[in-house]
Parts: structure tokens; sequence; C-alpha cells
């Protein structure tokens, strides 16, 4: 079967397609076809070498999350030809998406939404399970003010519209003014690219998506979290009573369940950038390192 992987660290010139052996299912996995991946961050950091002590060793197939179709459902309740999506914590368990076949815990793995194709399914694993468990780490509840630092972003978009079917009150911070259009129709309020227009706000919580740190916004014994590990920690907010913590993405089947159920009942809408062929993969990662995206870069198997 074909395979994205890279034996060096480098530019796009070192994704390789590759022929590998089909996996295995072992108890409790379910394998999938891949019909659709999304590219993300991570992606990019673990093929340029950025990683660090943390990178997979090598050879390794890339790719964190997919859409795709059930080949055999093992023990779990998912049947042969069922619509999945799926997030593999691809650092932690070398267990890349970019693959024809991939064998996954069935605990990894949810029914897909119907209301949207594979291809748009494909662009919410990651970023939207950070979103999610943020969220839900935040416990920002109807009523309450959050700010979300990021909004017309991958993982902020998806926040914005997971928290305002919630019934919270949104305001968005975001980096140029071509993003505010986007933030307004999916119900924030105050929008602005300036952070100095969010200080002292007395925000219940904030979701920081890139270390922005506007750590003025929160209110005292609110909570802040940030997802951006790479520009390390939350300044220490003990002395106000506010908790912060930088989260880390973990596989979830029962929130992308909940995902699906978001999008089905049309509260989350998925972006699609531009998609590429899978013979296209060092294309596909000179688009997303060009930035300016309206939505994910989606690569079809």
């Amino acid at each position: 079967m074909r395979a994205i992987q890279i034996d060096r660290f480098g530019t796009p010139e070192v994704l390789d397609l590759v022929e590998t052996p089909r996996p295995a299912p072992g108890p409790g996995e379910v394998l999938v076809r891949t019909v659709a991946s999304g590219i993300n961050p991570v992606d990019d950091k673990t093929r340029e070498g950025a990683i660090g002590e943390g990178a997979p060793p090598l050879p390794t197939t890339l790719g964190w999350e997919l859409a795709g179709v059930v080949v055999d459902g093992g023990d779990s309740p998912l049947e042969a030809g069922e619509r999945v999506i799926a997030m593999s914590h691809q650092l932690g368990t070398t267990r890349g998406t970019w693959a024809d076949l991939v064998a996954l815990p069935a605990e990894a793995v949810a029914v897909a939404p119907r209301a949207v194709s594979l291809v748009e399914a494909a662009t919410l694993p990651l970023p939207g399970l950070t979103a999610l468990q943020t969220l839900d780490w935040l416990a920002v509840s109807a009523g309450e003010r959050l700010l979300i630092a990021g909004a017309a972003g991958a993982v902020g978009g998806l926040a914005l519209q997971i928290a305002r079917a919630r019934g919270v009150e949104v305001d968005a911070l975001v980096s140029r003014d071509a993003q505010a259009g986007f933030a307004r129709e999916h119900g924030a309020g105050l929008v602005s690219t300036d952070p100095a227009a969010f200080r002292g706000g007395g925000y219940h919580a904030v979701f920081d998506t890139f270390g922005a740190f506007v750590t003025d916004a929160v209110a005292d014994g609110g909570r802040y979290a940030s997802i951006a590990t790479q520009a390390g920690p939350v300044p220490d907010l003990s002395a106000r009573g506010v908790r912060t913590t930088v989260h880390q993405v973990r596989e979830d089947g029962a929130g992308l369940a909940e995902l699906a159920r978001l999008v089905d009942d049309g509260a989350l809408r998925p972006r699609v950038h531009a998609t590429y062929g899978l013979q296209e993969i060092r294309a596909a990662h000179e688009r997303f390192r060009e930035g300016g995206l309206a939505g994910k870069i989606v690569v079809t198997f």
C-alpha cells in the first residue's frame, strides 16, 4: 500500500510516496481505508525537524488525522463500509495517517458527520479535538465571556463555533483585517487585530491559539489556556487566582462523535482551502507553508 514517509528532515522535498506493508489490526483496533487527510502545523514541524527530542524515529509515516471507510471493524461496533473520522497521536505512537490503510484503536475513531463530504470531514479531527478539549478544560458555560486569540485559524475558528453553540459570549483577536468578517459571521462580538482592545476585559476565560499571551484580558479567578507549545508556558497568574494550562491534544473518539453531531446539527462548518492528490504532497506542503489560508489543505487518496 502507499504511504507518505520521511527518512530525513528537511524541506517538502524529503516527503516520499513509498510502498509499505498492509497493517494488521490488533485486538481493539479498526482497519480504515483513508479517503482524505488534512495538513496540520505539527506535520510541517515534524517534517522539517523542529520537534526536537519528541520526533519519532525515522523513517516514519506522517499524518495525524483522517476521514475514511472502515475495512475491518474487528470487535468494535463499527462495520465494514462505515464512514469514519479519526485522530492518531503520531508523535506518541508513530502511527501516521498518511497511508492507504491505517489500523487505529477503536476508541480513537468515530462515525463521520453525514452532512458533509469525507474531504470536508478530514479537516476536523486534530483541530476540532484541540478546540473541544481546550474548551472543556476552560469550563466556559452559557452566558460567560470568552476571548479567543486566533479566532479565524484552524483551531480558533472551530473553537469559536463550538463556544457559540454552547451559548458562550465570544470576542475575537484575529491576526489581520481580512479575518474579521469570518469571526463576525460566526458570532463573535468585539473583533480586533489589536491585543490592547481586550485589555482589562474581565473575561471568564481566554483561549490562546498562537502565544498572544493576552493575560491582562482574563478576570481574576478566571482560566487561561494556550495551545501554543512552541511559545512556552503561560505566565504565572496564580496571584490573581487564574488557572493556566498549555493543552496537549489526546486521541478521543467520544470527542470526535460530538464534533460530528455539531456538524450534522449545522452548528459547525468545516473549511477546506484547497485539495491535493497524494502524488502532489510536496506541492500541498509548499502551499501550507505560504500561509494566508481560508481553511485547511486536504490531501486526497
